[in-house]
């Protein structure tokens, strides 16, 4: 028997390849998981180049690809740091907002897919659970998503 991080590792890996599959399917363009990661940063924030890749665990200049990426498809403005002339800030453009509306209503109908494999009554306790165990180990200062590479 799996323990359960496996298991929750393996579903997440699951239906994060499903997400992806259907993006492919759609025709957007070839968003990454790394991209959704930026996406959630940026609903909160705006946010310089050294803050997301500090986000993403990854270089200055890894996430200045991922961030010229999104500026290329429109998904994202940068704009001048009015105190850092060699910084940007980086935000989220209407076509990004639309974009991460989408994106929530795709995780919406994969997790009612998962609700007719699995119940309602089981992904509900799921959640609660889930949230009850994240609320005991980080209290109310949760960590946020962010990639584990």
């Amino acid at each position: 028997m799996e323990p359960v991080p496996m298991l929750l590792a393996m579903t997440y890996r699951a239906m994060g390849d499903q997400f992806h599959d259907r993006l492919r399917q759609i025709g957007l363009e070839p968003l990454r998981p790394a991209h959704g990661y930026v996406f959630r940063f940026l609903a909160q924030r705006r946010a310089t180049t050294v803050d997301i890749g500090g986000h993403l665990g990854v270089t200055k200049q890894a996430a200045a690809k991922i961030v010229a990426e999104l500026d290329d498809w429109g998904y994202v403005l940068r704009e001048p740091h009015p105190t850092d002339k060699r910084a940007q800030y980086v935000t989220l453009t209407t076509k990004g907002r639309d974009y991460l509306r989408f994106a929530d209503n795709l995780w919406a109908d994969l997790e009612n897919e998962m609700a007719e494999a699995i119940g309602q009554d089981t992904v509900a306790t799921i959640r609660a659970g889930l949230t009850a165990y994240l609320r005991q180990a980080h209290g109310e200062d949760q960590p946020g998503l962010r990639p584990v590479w």
